[in-house]
């Protein structure tokens, strides 16, 4: 389960509401800016008006009525979902701030009745009782403002308690866990686009469209996520695709509006408001929550998936890493103390010290600079040479021994992986040398701004059949190969090459 902080809580609750001021806020600027428009070149209900014989004011029975009626809502909304509910909810002065809510509401009624006495006059003199017809007006905007501010309430309280009620229900607890927070953006969603259209079209004129408002976007979301969370997971393991997927989402939905159908058949009565709900909520799980529900799927699920297996195979390519760097380690100690045996024998102290502290200054390397990712160029070059002259203090002695090291000063700031070079080298010693024939080995490094070149050429001969290495191909190119690899995918070119007489190997490498 994710833990939340309370600073972040507090920030994310702290976003919500200056974005639900912004867009209440803008949604009142354009009402406004509508009612100007109305005003300047519509006519609103004149003709009623002419037809009653009743004098038409634009100021005094449309432009004044229809600014108060939504200025009414807008200040109302902002009162309940900024002051009155969050106290409620956090149970600060629950009494005091019911009671101004119920205030806030009956004043909206009483403002609501007397906008549409001057906006709706024609209809106080069509009835016949004067009193009739107030009383139609106020119990007409009675119903409307307690409907829609009883959905203010509800909103703003699911706004602020919405996540903790939907992390406390077990059936969400089984899937991913960001889909309490996806379930309570989309029932946000829904009861916003409610309370445009509850604004917008009035439910005692408009019922048809409150209807659909009502039944297809929250059957839809529903749907949506029946789909994301099962329907399409089980289909994948099937190894179906989305031609089944579709198909049964089509079969689906109608066997969903048939049961809704049964369900608000008492309603039908009212007019085709319910039959047009269905029919556009079946469109719109075939047409848009079906695709949508696919869409979602794919680009967050499976690329979910993608990511945990890069992440897999990024951790088994650094547990290997370390591993191959472990490796290298243990075989260079041994070809190092086989030289400084050689030498010992020789019974010469000024070059076995000089072995010994040729050897110091590599192993301090080792420990201090081979577990580090990235080394200076300097450094690396600089063991190089120390390894090198440590090899040539083994081989000295034997005249048919010809070792050429063309080895550029590095005076630059390239960063290289540790111990990449050496493989190359501790290879050409290993199986290019011979105190017995004549054979030859030739290095050469130089840079050339960011690119590293790297030439490597030993001579062959042919092993005894007692030598212990005739048999054996060592672990140090196959480590290089595979560090290059990892670590330097696409800034590599690697080139081994083998005749009768020779081993080649050059390396171009892109630094950094």
């Amino acid at each position: 389960m994710n833990i939340i902080s309370g600073e972040d809580t507090t920030m994310k609750t702290r976003n919500i509401t200056q974005l639900e001021f912004w867009i209440s806020t803008t949604l009142y600027i354009l009402a406004l800016i509508g009612i100007c428009t109305s005003t300047s070149y519509g006519t609103g209900n004149a003709y009623r008006f002419i037809d009653n014989h009743i004098n038409y004011s634009r100021l005094f029975n449309f432009f004044l009525p229809e600014v108060f009626k939504i200025s009414i809502l807008y200040v109302s909304f902002l009162l309940i979902n900024f002051c009155f509910i969050p106290q409620i909810a956090k149970k600060n002065n629950i009494v005091l701030n019911v009671i101004l809510n119920v205030i806030t509401t009956i004043l909206s009624v009483v403002i609501w009745m007397v906008a549409n006495t001057y906006a709706q006059a024609d209809r106080l003199v069509e009835d016949y009782d004067l009193s009739h017809g107030y009383a139609i007006l106020f119990g007409e905007a009675f119903t409307y403002i307690f409907l829609l501010y009883l959905l203010f309430n509800i909103y703003a309280y699911f706004n602020e308690k919405g996540m903790v009620l939907l992390e406390k229900i077990p059936f969400l607890k089984d899937y991913n866990s960001s889909i309490s927070q996806e379930i309570f953006i989309s029932i946000k969603i829904w009861m916003v686009t409610l309370m445009v259209f509850a604004v917008i079209f009035s439910p005692t004129r408009d019922y048809e469209i409150v209807v659909v408002c009502l039944i297809a976007p929250p059957v839809n979301i529903i749907f949506t996520f029946f789909s994301i969370y099962y329907i399409i997971p089980n289909l994948r393991k099937a190894g179906k695709g989305f031609g089944r997927y579709f198909w049964g989402n089509v079969a689906l939905a109608i066997m969903v509006c048939l049961l809704l159908l049964l369900l608000f058949v008492g309603f039908m009565r009212n007019g085709p408001a319910i039959p047009i709900a269905l029919v556009l909520t079946s469109i719109c799980m075939v047409c848009v929550a079906t695709p949508l529900a696919w869409y979602i799927y794919k680009n967050k699920f499976e690329k979910q998936t993608e990511i945990q297996m890069l992440k897999t195979e990024l951790g088994k390519s650094d547990a290997s890493l370390n591993f191959l760097k472990s490796q290298i380690n243990p075989h260079f100690l041994f070809n190092a103390l086989n030289t400084l045996f050689g030498t010992a024998l020789q019974e010469n102290a000024e070059r076995t010290g000089e072995g010994i502290q040729k050897l110091g200054d590599m192993m301090r390397f080792m420990l201090h600079e081979n577990t580090q990712d990235k080394i200076s160029l300097t450094r690396e070059v600089e063991y190089l040479n120390n390894y090198i002259d440590l090899q040539k203090l083994r081989t000295s002695r034997s005249g048919d021994i010809k070792i050429e090291s063309r080895i550029e000063e590095q005076l630059n700031n390239l960063q290289i992986t540790p111990m990449l070079l050496i493989p190359f080298i501790e290879n050409a010693f290993k199986h290019g040398i011979s105190l017995q024939q004549p054979s030859y080995i030739k290095m050469t490094l130089q840079t050339k701004e960011t690119t590293l070149f790297f030439d490597v050429s030993n001579s062959i001969y042919i092993k005894s059949d007692n030598d212990p290495e005739k048999l054996k191909s060592g672990i140090g190119l196959e480590n290089v190969k595979q560090r290059l690899a990892l670590l330097y995918p696409g800034k590599h070119e690697l080139i081994i090459r083998e005749s009768a007489n020779e081993f080649f190997v050059h390396l171009t490498l892109q630094l950094d």
